[in-house]
């Protein structure tokens, strides 16, 4: 995706701030803000921001799954289901 489309100044939002979090909401691309001249920040819509967040959630327990299996710290399938049934018929 292409952000270059997607930039505004700090006085457009300043001037736009209604237009602009309906376009947000509409288009669900985020608008990068820039301050003399610098990018400053990305704006994007709440549905948008938690996908994303929904994301790197998932990503994380990847990543935490991934250092398990690198370090060996696994168990077969049917040894883990064969733990929880005998837990669950002991209860």
């Amino acid at each position: 995706m292409r952000y270059s489309s997607q930039v505004k100044p700090i006085s457009y939002l300043k001037a736009n701030a209604a237009e602009v979090l309906l376009k947000l909401a509409e288009c669900r691309e985020p608008l990068v803000i820039t301050q003399n001249g610098e990018a400053k920040a990305v704006l994007q819509d709440v549905a948008s921001y938690e996908e994303t967040q929904e994301t790197l959630a998932l990503l994380k327990i990847l990543a935490l799954g991934n250092r398990e299996i690198e370090s060996g710290n696994v168990k077969p399938v049917a040894e883990v289901a064969a733990q929880l049934r005998a837990k669950k018929t002991s209860s």
